[in-house]
């Protein structure tokens, strides 16, 4: 894919970021008739540093917590001018805003109905203060706020469901995705903006740093996140699961998405970690059962 005319390079993404890859490819579907409102994050500080802009769009940064309600503004704005059905308003940012921060003011949004595409990069951690957990992050994974020693093996809760969140909300697309197969990321963004109501879409982003890894992994970590179950992708139309991504047949262990990052190696060091392990290994196992993912 060529460089976009619409997030231009020179930003201070780390090399190897999830997040940006995907942030490229949403914006390059959405196109030039986009605003877009920002959260609190890295998608924010490493594309918006002060008086510089990544984005050849309409940018609004406001608060940690509160891009819903701006975008509500947005919307009333284009609706006065009689607008709203010729420009996209996206909010956009990652997990500490969609799972913890933002999640009362989304509701909000959610629960009016506003027409916007609600685009979450899941790195599973506060990476742009200094990799602390939020309700995104996976169990046992060792983070600055979980760190992982003779008490404790990491994190120690599972995952929110933020996706089945976004469904009790009666959204009318609702999709998760990895930077691990874009093309499938390409085509549920386009997919939402062609439904009206608010669309939630969660995807699995590499965060270099915050996952201990080689930038050369970036897409094959999401890959493996996929193919093992532990990170299901499926799409829901107007609450109807309406397509899963299968694993393949032979089904990697989640123990190969794990040996790729420093954030999990804590649990092969003894007989501890390994029983952890299986416990993740009995996660995914459950996901391939409840989504019909073989």
């Amino acid at each position: 894919m060529p460089f976009s005319s619409l997030l231009s390079p020179g930003h201070t993404a780390c090399a190897g970021c999830g997040m940006i890859l995907a942030m490229r490819h949403a914006l390059d579907i959405l196109g030039r008739d986009t605003i877009i409102c920002g959260a609190t994050g890295c998608s924010e500080v490493t594309t918006t540093k002060y008086p510089t802009s990544a984005f050849n769009l309409p940018y609004i940064h406001s608060l940690f917590e509160n891009p819903s309600s701006v975008a509500s503004g947005v919307l009333a704005m284009l609706n006065r001018k009689n607008l709203a059905d010729k420009v996209n308003v996206l909010v956009h940012g990652g997990d500490g805003f969609f799972f913890d921060i933002g999640v009362a003011l989304n509701s909000g949004a959610w629960h009016r109905g506003d027409n916007v595409l609600y685009l979450c990069y899941d790195n599973e951690a506060y990476m742009n203060t200094g990799i602390q957990a939020s309700s995104s992050t996976q169990l046992d994974t060792y983070t600055m706020t979980s760190p992982a020693g003779k008490k404790s093996s990491g994190y120690q809760r599972l995952k929110k469901d933020m996706p089945a969140i976004a469904l009790a909300h009666r959204l009318p697309y609702v999709a998760t995705a990895t930077i691990g197969n874009l093309a499938d990321f390409d085509a549920k963004i386009k997919k939402a903006t062609s439904i009206n109501g608010p669309k939630y879409i969660q995807v699995y982003s590499t965060c270099v740093p915050g996952w201990n890894c080689a930038e050369c992994n970036t897409i094959k970590i999401p890959q493996l996140a996929q193919q093992s179950g532990l990170y299901p992708v499926v799409e829901y139309i107007d609450g109807k699961l309406a397509s899963v991504m299968k694993v393949p047949k032979d089904t990697p262990k989640v123990s190969e998405f794990l040996k790729l990052q420093g954030r999990y190696r804590h649990l092969f060091k003894d007989a501890k970690g390994r029983s952890q392990i299986r416990k993740l290994q009995e996660l995914a196992n459950d996901n391939i059962i409840k989504y019909k993912l073989k």
